[in-house]
């Protein structure tokens, strides 16, 4: 089946790209466009009705035969201008073709991956790129996608094949012995890969945080400025702001590049004595948020009073920055009390020392998430798989005796199983639905 999509963002634009993959793709070049093509060279032609001969626009066309193209299988590309009218009009030429339909989302990659011009790792990159919305995100992504991750991963899935042939031999060849160099490569190599792979699983899930944004909660008590906070950073009024204490009942969340870090804002709560149940609920889901959070921003004013109760223990963690909100409002002197616990002060209101929060923000999540070389997990697919490995390599060392020579062979099959789960070395058809709906249609 020939499938085609818009490949660029809908919309009025001054160009756009329709593409077109499969088998059909130069049925349907003939159909509406005159002369030949030549493969990979981009050549201006006009687009025509088939029937009428009608011309629909004038633009640039891209002919990929397989399997060099993105796809794998023949593909084509339309460069037109991008109005709606035209857009239409293309997508019904080619919908009168013979087998073609209108592509699923993430089609094109899913089919890139099963034609094996890329890996499942790429793949998943691929969306993660699409979808990046700052520098460290996009960085990351392009990391993946130049395959020294999947390398890794490859590199231990190899190193265990190795080790299951020897495994396998003495199953086949019972009455021979495996020499003792052997025995110790054995031994040497499946405790190396455990180690590796225990290095890779403590990283404090630094390429998940990355992808899915770092979790940041604004807490405080009532009225000390946290939805205004909210809204200063969010450059947009996220929150209602008020001076009657507990507008706030639920957990608001914005997502926001902050400083060239993908952020998830989340402005709570006011924590106090709560005077009705819902609000209660709202006081609950605060502290939630508190302990659930990468970085916590704990918002009071210049008085005293916050150092018992619940506000004491949000003051003093170390995953907190205590600030200081209405400085216009008050003396230097209100502020001696917090010196030991080194504030920032800042004024809402006046836009004062906002600038000093959001580089402090940066600089926590920059020494408490330094994304490095040994980062490969991005998602939490990854991250089970890599548990569920090292746990079969757990039970395989535990293996001593000959007579289990068996049950360790299978316990090496299952760990190289869910490496090669990661990378779709294997037969993943029941993930590729959950990878691939998350793509635009198009790509």
């Amino acid at each position: 089946m020939t499938i085609y999509a818009l490949s660029s963002g809908p919309g009025i634009s001054g160009l756009a790209v329709v593409r077109v993959s499969g088998s059909q793709s130069k049925v349907i070049m003939n159909s509406i466009i005159e002369g030949d093509i030549k493969p990979r060279v981009a050549t201006l032609k006009k687009i025509r009705k088939i029937n009428s001969r009608e011309v629909i626009d004038e633009g640039i066309i891209l002919w990929f035969p397989g399997p060099k193209s993105y796809t794998g299988d023949d593909m084509l590309e339309f460069h037109v201008h991008g109005s709606r009218a035209v857009i239409d009009a293309l997508l019904n030429e080619i919908s009168k073709i013979e087998k073609c339909r209108v592509a699923e989302p993430g089609e094109f990659t899913k089919n890139a991956f099963q034609n094996g011009k890329i890996s499942l790792l790429e793949a998943e990159s691929i969306g993660d790129l699409i979808s990046s919305e700052t520098e460290i995100q996009r960085r990351q992504a392009v990391d993946i996608m130049s395959g020294i991750q999947g390398k890794k991963y490859e590199g231990w899935r190899e190193k265990l094949l190795k080790v299951l042939s020897n495994i396998e031999a003495k199953i086949d060849f019972p009455d021979e012995d495996l020499p003792q160099n052997i025995l110790s490569n054995i031994k040497n190599t499946t405790l190396t890969v455990s180690q590796e792979i225990k290095k890779t699983l403590d990283d404090k899930k630094v390429g998940e945080r990355i992808r899915e944004g770092f979790k940041i909660s604004i807490l405080g008590p009532s009225n000390a400025g946290k939805s205004s906070l909210l809204n200063y950073l969010s450059r947009r009024d996220v929150a209602i702001v008020s001076e009657i204490a507990g507008t706030t009942r639920d957990v608001l969340e914005t997502h926001l590049n902050l400083d060239g870090y993908p952020v998830i804002l989340s402005d709570t709560a006011g924590i106090r004595d709560a005077k009705d149940e819902i609000e209660k609920r709202g006081i609950k889901l605060a502290l939630k948020k508190f302990e659930n959070a990468d970085l916590n921003i704990v918002v009071i004013e210049p008085k005293s009073g916050y150092f018992t109760g619940v506000l004491k223990g949000l003051i003093s963690s170390e995953n907190t920055i205590l600030v200081i909100n209405k400085s216009d409002l008050a003396p230097e002197a209100e502020f001696e009390n917090y010196k030991n616990l080194n504030p920032i002060i800042i004024s809402v209101k006046e836009e004062k020392n906002l600038d000093k929060l959001i580089l402090e923000i940066r600089n926590r999540l920059k020494n408490k998430f330094l994304s490095t070389a040994d980062t490969i997990i991005t998602r939490e697919r990854h991250r089970q798989h890599l548990i569920q490995c090292l746990s079969y390599l757990d039970s395989f060392k535990e293996k001593k005796d000959i007579q289990e020579f068996d049950k360790a062979a299978e316990d090496l099959r299952l760990a190289t199983r869910h490496l090669g789960m990661i990378v779709g070395k294997i037969d993943v058809e029941e993930v590729l639905g959950s990878i691939f709906n998350d793509f635009c249609i198009g790509k």
